[in-house]
């Protein structure tokens, strides 16, 4: 099957993308809301989502816009605070980052829909989820507005960074090293579908 791309609409690429670009590492994003503006934090979950550099360390996540082409919570809060913590949801976390991508009123916090705690996140500003084994304190290091709607590339310099003792140990180099089967992170495919860690294959790299 051949696809010009230039033929189609955006959504019509998006559900194409969604499915073949897979499986896609999830970003559960809590920032700060507004003072006054009802709960302190929103939570929101993006797929459009991967590391980008290790100097600095960097993250880089695509926010899109509301179905009402408003801007989505968390890119107005980042615009307005540029903090946040990025946490990698397991997969028995999949109801509540389901729940969290509802469409709130601004203020209405997810958190409380998706019923997660979160704690204090040692040496950051903001908290982090209390039951999620990783998570990332970030700042807003540079935002790249892309395409007609336009699409926010967003770059995240880590801080931070939150690694549950239970998923990780030291190798004889003194490295962190995270059990992906521990781990078990949850993935995104296409539409309703998500994912989880099947069989992990190990091959040494070639000299």
């Amino acid at each position: 099957m051949q696809i010009d791309l230039s033929s189609k609409e955006s959504s019509e690429i998006y559900h194409l993308l969604t499915q073949t670009i897979v499986p896609r590492p999830i970003a559960w994003i809590l920032t700060e809301n507004k003072a006054g503006a009802g709960e302190p934090f929103n939570l929101a979950p993006f797929s459009f989502f991967n590391a980008m550099a290790s100097a600095p360390p960097t993250l880089v996540v695509s926010i899109g816009k509301k179905p009402t082409g408003e801007e989505k919570d968390t890119r107005v809060n980042l615009a307005e605070g540029e903090l946040c913590v990025v946490h990698i949801p397991q997969v028995t976390h999949m109801q509540a980052v389901s729940d969290s991508s509802k469409t709130l009123e601004y203020g209405d916090s997810e958190l409380k829909h998706s019923q997660m705690d979160h704690c204090d996140f040692e040496g950051f500003a903001l908290p982090r989820l209390a039951d999620c084994p990783i998570a990332f304190g970030c700042k807003v290091a540079k935002v790249v507005e892309w395409g007609p709607a336009p699409q926010a590339l967003i770059l995240l310099q880590i801080s931070h960074a939150f690694i549950d003792d239970e998923i990780c140990t030291q190798d004889d180099k003194g490295r962190t090293r995270v059990d992906a089967k521990k781990l078990n992170p949850l993935a995104r495919l296409g539409a309703n579908e998500y994912a989880e860690l099947g069989d992990i294959l190990t091959l040494a790299r070639p000299d």
